[in-house]
């Protein structure tokens, strides 16, 4: 079930698009210490209460993936980037889902 305007992205369709090294941006927008425990290599880290102010680091003209720990908070942010113009996806399931390797 998905709210109409939010795309979404299996954790499998992500890996697959990362190993093609298609152009994506992928944002983890959870706090630091979740970001410490484990995250996507090729993700970087704009907690969900600073992408206000840090969207200006993201570029419009490639697409975005949201990542979060379960998929709420990266819904959020999907949404919120969505609305701004950006082409974003959010990552359903989060990195409870994500079935690739992790970097500390």
């Amino acid at each position: 079930m998905s709210d109409q305007g939010v795309k979404e992205m299996t954790p499998q369709e992500l890996m697959e698009k990362l190993a093609a090294k298609e152009e994506l941006q992928v944002v983890d927008v959870r706090e630091v210490e979740e970001w410490n425990a484990g995250h996507i290599k090729e993700a970087r880290l704009i907690p969900l209460g600073f992408l206000p102010h840090r969207v200006d680091e993201l570029d419009k003209d490639v697409p975005v993936v949201l990542v979060c720990r379960s998929g709420a908070r990266s819904h959020m942010a999907t949404e919120y980037l969505t609305n701004l113009g950006f082409d974003a996806a959010n990552m359903v399931g989060g990195m409870l889902a994500w079935p690739g390797e992790t970097e500390q």
